[in-house]
């Protein structure tokens, strides 16, 4: 059996050609069945997310099954093939568990090492395995690519660095106070990323949420999913010094947020430690604040080179990572050849063995008298015959189906003895058993 994958992602198709060819979880169950009962595979997984969309299939024939999941993926979304071939990549036999190996780490994913898409393949495989489209080759697999990722995750630090501007700013916040329980966090306009930074920390057991923004209405709205405290704009400096962290977005053109302010607010505090963040572009908050002791700015660029320096320790994690993966591929393919060929050489003794049985039969009713003790004699002496000569070819099957060129020794034996329909009949069983 094949493994193949045809997909396409961020790196080879804009949005406007990943949303189209898009399959939504709550209808994945008649694309999965279609893709096994129409298209020639044994077995079928569709992963689909906003940066990738992926076929993988478990097929006789790698050619003819890269594609029919061409073919699948432009006759259900109707599109030419023609305009979704110059987007589409495939991958086969072991570059195939390589690619999804990499997937399911993070390597391939837009931000290294972000830990989603793990989450993602697994529903995927979940899907396929409740829909009947999981066989034993796609249970092996997968299971297989879940030991991988935890390995990885495990062994190196791919995925511990922050690598959103929201998220940094929160490992920096944590790297201040040590732990951001019980602490108040003050939102001084409401942008998307002060948003998403506010999320991450609440996240991170944050007490309470205070947001100011110019439109009070806006403010009210927002803290209902957090279950905050909205505050009037003009009135936000009176709250500053029960903030232990201010996220700075506004529109505003000059600096709101000025040193003098805060030396109030931290004599108010006596001096507990107060962090800034300032996401907003021109910047709100004056970077003299710096110079007070135990007040922490930091601005979009400060974060962004958070950003950069962690994605270089991601980068470097990821050889770690990939050596990793390259020490498991070797594992799985190994039992994975040995799917054809355990099927192989059991046809190959069956197919001679009938045989040697038939020319028994026909000699023992030429040799008119032979008594029960010559036959089993004659029995035994022939089937060590097939035995001796099996013994060598067997031997190479076994040592050498694991090898690149292992597959064509395979289907050489097959063709040669003419054993295809018995050692698919064998792999339907023992997929049946599974």
């Amino acid at each position: 059996m094949n493994i193949v994958i045809v997909g396409l992602n961020y790196k080879t198709a804009p949005v406007e050609i990943r949303e189209k060819l898009s399959f939504p979880a709550q209808y994945i169950e008649e694309p999965l069945k279609r893709l096994i009962s129409n298209y020639g595979l044994n077995e079928g997984v569709i992963l689909s997310t906003c940066n990738r969309v992926e076929v993988l299939g478990i097929t006789p024939d790698m050619e003819k099954g890269v594609w029919q999941i061409k073919r699948f993926l432009s006759d259900y979304h109707n599109i030419a093939l023609e305009t979704l071939d110059e987007h589409l990549y495939d991958r086969a036999g072991e570059d195939a568990v390589k690619h999804l190996l990499r997937v399911a780490a993070g390597l391939d994913s837009m931000i290294m090492g972000e830990p989603q898409i793990l989450g993602q393949v697994k529903d995927s495989y979940g899907y396929a395995v409740e829909y009947n489209t999981a066989g034993v080759v796609v249970n092996k697999l997968y299971h297989k690519v879940f030991q991988v990722s935890k390995r990885i995750r495990t062994e190196t630090k791919i995925g511990q660095a922050a690598v959103s501007i929201s998220f940094a700013a929160v490992e920096l916040a944590k790297k201040i106070f040590g732990d951001l329980k019980g602490k108040t966090v003050m939102l001084v306009g409401a942008g998307e990323m002060a948003e998403l930074a506010a999320r991450h920390l609440m996240g991170s057991g944050v007490k309470e949420l205070l947001v100011a923004n110019r439109t009070y209405e806006k403010a009210v709205e927002f803290v209902k999913s957090f279950c905050g405290t909205a505050i009037m704009f003009r009135e936000y400096q009176h709250y500053l010094k029960n903030a232990d962290i201010v996220i700075a977005s506004t529109g505003a053109s000059t600096f709101i947020i000025k040193p003098e302010q805060i030396k109030d607010a931290m004599k108010e505090r006596k001096f507990k430690p107060m962090f800034f963040i300032d996401i907003s572009v021109p910047r709100n908050i004056d970077p003299l604040v710096n110079e007070i002791d135990n007040a922490y700015v930091y601005d979009i660029d400060d974060l962004q080179g958070v950003v950069a320096a962690n994605l270089d320790e991601r980068k470097s994690e990821a050889v770690s990572a990939e050596k990793i993966i390259d020490e498991e591929i070797e594992k799985f393919y190994r039992w994975s050849k040995s799917l054809d060929v355990v099927p192989t050489i059991i046809a190959l003794r069956q197919y001679c063995d009938e045989i040697r049985k038939a020319e028994v039969a026909k000699a023992t009713q030429s040799l008119a008298g032979l008594s029960e003790k010559d036959k089993k004699v004659l029995d035994a002496m022939t089937s060590s015959i097939v035995n001796k000569i099996l013994h060598n070819p067997i031997v190479h099957l076994k040592k050498d189906s694991s090898k690149v060129e292992g597959d064509l020794y395979i289907d050489t034996v097959r063709k040669i003895f003419e054993l295809e329909a018995r050692t698919e009949a064998l792999n339907k069983a023992n997929g049946d058993k599974d």
